[in-house]
């Protein structure tokens, strides 16, 4: 109580800052642009504004994403139009085809039934259940967004957690004998143990139930169970989310940013990136399982992996996600329409032009570089308007389609996913017009002195710091505007600079508030913030070594990021090896 008490009063008091920190914010930046009368310094206030607005949320994001609109042609830095224009842009045609597949596998439930085969598919035990849940949300969160990733799949662990630990209260009466002289609860699950071992001398009825451990939990174990569980769920889902180039928001940023400025490089498409971030996603989803059974479930690996027999714990566990996968009865014809077009639009991405082989653009040459991945998905996303959604009857004139979109439901699509991405081409167009992408670029030139996977080891260090407190799409439109020419100034191919650090953006593992998963997960009160801090620190250092070493192996002669490309300007500065 007193600590609900202590929340509400620390919510009220935030509620009565936020009025202030708007207000006086860009009062205290006011002389910059006074003082230093350059575009350079004009361009930095507005940015720093921004980034206080979005760190602190004071304002929903998508309304501080609109600032540039107001202020940029204010101050001189660019034309309204010239602002509006670059509020959409072809990513925004390929996330709204995208948002179409999304729309339709949730609304038929396919999610569902994908996640539930396979968790089922690796097996009940607690290792191998949090293997199971990881592997689903890192598949889904490949095409869906994270948030509804989490969203989807979280009531289903937490149904299977609750039908654990009422498990846990009948086995615990039934095999006393078994628990004796074993302290952890969660390898005994491991290792199979279900029968009771009876002594002569055993009475039953007089020993006394142990008090629950901490509320809802009976044992320390089943609470260190729900905490890797809940955990496995949020971090999953960000890893899976960097496979693809519509995973994210800030790989989409990404993207966009070298379509932009870098017209003439072609590595960066769908087929590239999967081949790219797929080992890493996968690299990455082993060493976090093992670090996560490590800490929540005990080191013996092996009674996860082997294990053949099955506890009361395991049996209810199997039994509650057969009920729930046998709830969802035989697979319908919209779900295997979904399928179809969810393949279908998979293929078209990977062979559009997947850089090894001539790919279906090939087959406009008088046109290249005019079919876009966005093309693909507009023309799959418009067939969910097309195709009914019911056999037609006699009796039913309105068979529907698959999906149905009103005006308030669009302009909600809008405003959730176009506002917030497509400000931050504004601010990258207007820090090369202004000149202070070049002017930071300048100032860092001396980190050229060091090795360049050390340059970019320390860059890849500071967006993952910063990105835990700081919103990722925010903190990738800070950063690659400034790493790129510093890469330039530098002699380094700008992709191995951009690379990296666009992946570890997507590394906030630390805070409940760092992004949405985390704090889905930690509102089943199963978590506590220490609980996010001790696993996020491994989490964050695993996915930082994982990006470094596809870097340095397959993603250098992947994107030839050992050679200065042709599609990169020339910058006249000293390189890395001192000559010009």
């Amino acid at each position: 109580l007193r600590f609900g008490h202590r929340m509400r009063r620390l919510r009220c008091s935030w509620s009565s800052l936020k009025p202030l920190i708007i207000i006086i914010t860009p009062l205290a930046l006011l002389p910059l642009p006074l003082v230093i009368r350059k575009k350079e310094a004009e361009c930095a206030y507005i940015l720093i504004l921004m980034a206080v607005y979005w760190m602190t949320e004071v304002l929903p994001l998508s309304v501080t994403a609109l600032l540039p609109a107001l202020l940029f042609p204010l101050f001189g830095i660019m034309k309204s139009s010239q602002v509006a224009s670059v509020y959409f842009k072809d990513f925004h045609l390929l996330l709204l085809g995208v948002i179409c597949l999304a729309t339709s596998i949730e609304k038929w439930g396919l999610h569902q039934r994908i996640a539930l085969r396979l968790v089922t598919g690796f097996g009940v035990n607690p290792g191998m259940l949090m293997l199971g849940f990881m592997v689903g949300c890192a598949f889904l969160s490949m095409w869906l967004s994270n948030t509804s990733t989490v969203a989807m799949v979280m009531p289903i662990v937490e149904a299977v957690i609750q039908q654990v630990l009422n498990a846990s209260e009948e086995a615990s009466k039934d095999h006393k004998g078994a628990l004796n002289g074993i302290s952890n609860l969660a390898l005994q699950l491991e290792a199979g143990i279900t029968e009771p071992v009876q002594t002569a001398t055993e009475e039953p009825e007089t020993v006394k139930a142990p008090p629950p451990y901490n509320g809802k939990y009976r044992t320390h174990e089943d609470h260190m169970m729900c905490k890797g569980l809940s955990l496995c769920i949020a971090y999953s889902s960000s890893i899976g989310g960097l496979t693809t180039l519509s995973g994210t928001s800030t790989n989409l940023i990404f993207a966009e940013y070298i379509y932009q400025y870098y017209p003439d490089c072609t590595v960066i498409n769908f087929g590239n990136w999967f081949v790219l971030c797929l080992p890493i996603c996968i690299i990455m989803l082993i060493l976090s399982w093992i670090f996560l059974h490590w800490m929540y479930l005990g080191s013996n690996f092996r009674a996860s992996l082997c294990s053949r027999q099955r506890s009361e714990k395991e049996k209810h566990t199997a039994r509650v996600l057969r009920d729930q996968y046998n709830s969802l009865g035989p697979i319908s014809w919209q779900e295997i329409i979904t399928m179809i077009i969810f393949i279908l639009m998979a293929i078209l991405w990977f062979t559009r032009n997947p850089g090894f082989m001539p790919g279906w653009s090939a087959l406009f040459p008088d046109y290249p570089g005019y079919a876009t991945d966005a093309t693909v998905a507009l023309l799959l996303g418009f067939t969910f308007f097309i195709i009914p959604a019911h056999k037609p009857n006699a009796e039913q004139r309105d068979i529907g389609t698959f999906l149905k979109v009103g005006l308030f439901g669009f302009m909600n699509i809008l405003s959730g996913h176009f506002h917030l991405p497509s400000v931050f081409f504004s601010i990258f167009f207007t820090q090369q017009i202004s000149g202070l992408s070049t002017w930071v670029a300048e100032l860092l030139t001396p980190l050229g002195s060091l090795p360049p996977l050390a340059t970019v080891t320390i860059a890849c260090l500071i967006v993952t710091s910063i990105t835990e407190v700081a919103s990722n799409a925010a903190t990738t439109t800070i950063f690659l505007p400034i790493l790129a020419p510093l890469a330039e100034a530098i002699g380094v191919n700008p992709l191995y600079m951009l690379i990296p650090t666009a992946l570890c953006v997507s590394f906030s593992f630390l805070l409940p508030v760092s992004n949405p998963p985390n704090a889905i997960v930690f509102t089943y009160g199963h978590l506590t913030s220490m609980d996010m801090v001790k696993a996020g620190l491994g989490l964050n250092v695993i996915g930082v070594l994982t990006v470094l070493l596809a870097l340095t192996t397959w993603g250098t002669p992947l994107l030839n990021l050992d050679t200065y490309p042709d599609w990169a300007p020339v910058v006249n500065v000293f390189n890395l090896h001192g000559t010009p």
